[in-house]
């Protein structure tokens, strides 16, 4: 409980019932509660919309209770103690704004459908019996429309604002807000159970569940707009929600292609603020790559899917030991195996670059430059970026720093924004 020595006669908050305590004389100093906050949100927020969703069969009402439940936390925290156990405060908190609105609006609320909710066992750390994996395999329904999954997935299971999920997508704020709470109303109508499925329905369910859960990583590891460079709450999720899915289905492959490929690349987190060339590979984490590289050899040991192929891609550079030792012609023949197992523009582009490191520069443009037709790519600023990178090493300084110049106009993250625009001016000092 924070303070640790509160004066006498000064209350805190209990973190298992979320009651209330007087208030002292002391208070908590802002900045100890915004980090506190954070932390809630980042590692609770899921599981306190998850458990009040239980409750109420209603996503909406879980939203809204959970929010409420944050506000309140910033007015009571800095007067009454930070809860030794906040995620377990604010479920509280949730659960009884839910109950109080379930009670004043039952007569109304009879007349709406609400989640299907249905009894689970608990058995004393099943899989199962987490909140969680319900709540994301409720938004992975196949009654939903792909991005109406995605976006749910964002909104309710990670807390990213409806802007930044705009941003994601490159829509309106009020079109996805929109898109949203179509979603909602759809689970709602159709009576969507909020449960994990049977194991009969598994097979054909998780392929969903990985394919959300990997855009989730995505949007994390290169957030779309904003200052971060990493969006480590998001990161963080996905590999949570990823290994709880490993336990529930420890037999899947692509599951275990999936984590593996998660891990190898969040292992560079630590040095994510600057180009794969650059980092200082004794800064990624070896223990994380050691895991993933285990992963994939479970992974590998049959017929394998895209995750498995994408993972033995980041699991070459996880194992070269500079920049020059990487493997460029075995990236470039995986890109290749991973084009056939999926068709995207994005791995036909980073195939293309990975043909350039392996046969030059001039090759390398070329490549690019035949993919750079597809409409999917014209707002893709990695697209402009490659076509740089490849045209500064052939010397031709004025259209890498236009190409630059693009990509940086292009992208949504402060961040890469900055980088880019650095490299536009260092491009045209030479030209």
């Amino acid at each position: 409980m924070v303070p640790t020595s509160p004066p006498p006669g000064a209350g805190a908050l209990s973190g298992a019932s979320g009651s209330e305590a007087p208030v002292g004389s002391w208070t908590v100093p802002d900045v100890q509660v915004g980090a506190a906050l954070a932390d809630a949100h980042r590692a609770e927020w899921a599981a306190v919309v998850a458990a009040t969703a239980r409750l109420t069969g209603d996503l909406d009402l879980a939203e809204e209770c959970a929010q409420e439940a944050f506000a309140r936390a910033v007015d009571l925290w800095p007067t009454r103690g930070i809860p030794d156990r906040p995620g377990a405060w604010l479920t509280t908190v949730a659960a009884n704004r839910a109950r109080d609105v379930l009670r004043r609006e039952a007569a109304l609320r009879r007349r709406f459908p609400l989640l299907v909710r249905e009894e689970v066992t608990d058995d004393g750390g099943s899989w199962h019996s987490d909140d969680r994996l319900r709540l994301i395999f409720t938004c992975c329904h196949p009654a939903l429309a792909r991005e109406a999954q995605v976006a749910l997935t964002l909104r309710l299971v990670c807390g990213v604002s409806t802007a930044d999920i705009a941003a994601a997508f490159l829509v309106g704020e009020s079109a996805m807000a929109a898109r949203v709470t179509r979603a909602k109303r759809k689970i709602a109508t159709a009576r969507i159970p909020f449960r994990v499925p049977d194991a009969w329905e598994l097979s054909e369910r998780v392929g969903v569940v990985c394919d959300v859960l990997y855009l989730v990583f995505t949007v994390g590891h290169a957030p779309p707009s904003g200052d971060a460079v990493v969006r480590t709450d998001l990161v963080e999720e996905a590999i949570a929600l990823t290994r709880m899915l490993r336990g529930l289905l420890p037999a899947d492959r692509s599951v275990a292609g999936l984590l593996a490929l998660m891990l190898l690349i969040d292992a560079r987190r630590d040095t994510r603020d600057e180009l794969l060339a650059d980092q200082d590979r004794s800064r990624w984490d070896r223990a994380l790559i050691d895991e993933g590289l285990a992963l994939l050899a479970t992974a590998s040991a049959g017929a394998v899917d895209r995750y498995a192929i994408s993972a033995a891609i980041a699991a070459v550079h996880a194992q070269a030991p500079t920049w020059a030792d990487t493997d460029w012609t075995r990236i470039a023949g995986l890109y290749w195996l991973l084009a056939q197992a999926w068709q995207s523009p994005v791995v036909a582009l980073n195939g293309a670059v990975a043909i350039g490191m392996r046969d030059g520069p001039a090759a390398g443009l070329a490549a690019v430059d035949a993919v750079a037709a597809d409409p999917a790519l014209v707002r893709y600023p990695y697209l402009p970026a490659a076509r740089a990178a490849f045209l500064m090493e052939l010397g031709r300084w004025a259209e890498a720093a236009d190409a630059y110049a693009e990509a940086a106009r292009l992208t949504g993250s402060e961040a890469e924004r900055q980088r880019l625009r650095e490299q536009t001016a260092r491009a045209r000092s030479r030209a």
